[in-house]
């Protein structure tokens, strides 16, 4: 049983929470460049030393879901069921985030990233961090002692349907196609997951 986060915890989430709106707030109005760290921190009525035990950095202030979104594919891959395949456990996760990173809402908030090269270097080394941290999940769900070249390879394929479907004129049928080719590649190459098989049927991975 999931235990409910206690008032402090409650208390410091909905600090984060304000900082990050009012930071984003401020980028849209003024552009990301005129907003300074301190603009923000003054403007949520907190002190910049809070500010930066919530969010390491100007970048992190955009990103703020960061955290939120490398769990959640984590957990795709090893909070699945038993018997559920690993490739459309993350195709549904997938599905999921793109539904969310394209509503009309985030649109601005997306050009605002593509105009400034800080936010995209930043999002390129957020993207190879998730990476990392999927291929861990992965090899640690089927019981690997280690990172295996095929784990990392899916798990960089995993990242990239998601920024690559997030650009197409029709992310839903972008994320099913390049899944199509993932679960390809993972079916020639990819290890199964520990545990025993009923008899004559194949093993999930």
């Amino acid at each position: 049983m999931t235990v409910p986060p206690g008032r402090r915890e409650r208390k410091k989430a909905a600090t984060r929470q304000k900082i990050a709106d009012t930071a984003l707030r401020l980028f849209l109005e003024r552009g990301y460049d005129a907003v300074g760290i301190r603009d923000v921190a003054a403007e949520a009525d907190v002190a910049v030393t809070t500010l930066f035990s919530h969010f390491a950095s100007k970048e992190a202030l955009v990103f703020e879901r960061d955290d939120d979104f490398e769990q959640r594919l984590t957990q795709a891959a090893t909070a699945r069921a038993p018997h559920e395949p690993l490739i459309p456990a993350l195709r549904r996760e997938i599905h999921a985030l793109i539904r969310h990173c394209t509503a009309d809402a985030a649109a601005p908030i997306w050009r605002m990233i593509e105009e400034s090269p800080a936010l995209r270097e930043y999002e390129d080394s957020m993207r190879l961090r998730h990476a990392d941290s999927l291929a861990t999940a992965i090899a640690t769900d089927l019981g690997l002692p280690q990172t295996t070249t095929a784990c990392r390879a899916i798990a960089r394929f995993t990242i990239d349907a998601y920024a690559l479907a997030r650009e197409a004129a029709d992310p839903e049928a972008a994320v099913d196609e390049i899944f199509r080719m993932i679960e390809a590649a993972w079916e020639v190459t990819g290890p199964t997951r520990p545990g025993p098989a009923r008899p004559g049927s194949a093993r999930h991975v």
